[in-house]
């Protein structure tokens, strides 16, 4: 199981040619949790374009480096057809608050989990009440629910199943989840 923030940062290699084309700068998603996504970069100030990589041309995800199958993998993409992102969508998922249909608020969403090898979907939310709460107790796991239409992800909001609250496990709990 992967972090989502262990991939930012990583560099993106070729893997026939050993060429850098860039490092992961973000991680773009549908609006089912589905990773659709790397961001390779946004463009500057007045550009309209991002540098992407979709999900299906990415070979392998190791703790280094991410490698893709050809320079030929990044294209260019309007920035409005990144809605949603970890840090830098129109919708930012980092800190976006975590409640369930019956509206009480879990926490707010520091990470998420998904198995690199096996599709794009999302298997777990770690959730922070904030970073003095982090601290004293320690953040929050949530397991996602087997079907994703069950998680809405709004623009203000990630909506859950009310049984999520009675599932919060300590994160450190989640390290032995294979």
């Amino acid at each position: 199981m992967v972090k989502l923030q262990q991939l930012i940062g990583l560099p993106i290699i070729v893997i026939h040619t050993g060429k850098r084309i860039g490092t992961v700068k973000d991680a773009w998603f549908d609006e089912h949790w589905r990773l659709k996504g790397l961001i390779v970069e946004f463009a500057k100030w007045f550009a309209s374009k991002a540098r992407i990589i979709a999900w299906s041309d990415v070979l392998s995800c190791g703790e280094d480096a991410v490698m893709i199958s050809g320079e030929d993998a990044v294209i260019p993409m309007k920035r409005s057809q990144v809605r949603r992102a970890f840090y830098t969508g129109i919708v930012k998922l980092k800190d976006i608050p975590v409640v369930t249909v019956h509206g009480e608020q879990l926490g707010l969403l520091s990470d998420v989990y998904f198995y690199p090898l096996q599709g794009t979907q999302i298997v777990g939310y770690e959730l922070t009440d904030g970073f003095i709460s982090d601290l004293m107790e320690g953040r929050k796991w949530l397991k996602a629910p087997s079907d994703p239409e069950m998680v809405l992800l709004g623009e203000d909001a990630i909506i859950v199943p009310a049984v999520s609250e009675a599932e919060l496990e300590p994160v450190a709990a989640s390290n032995f989840r294979g």
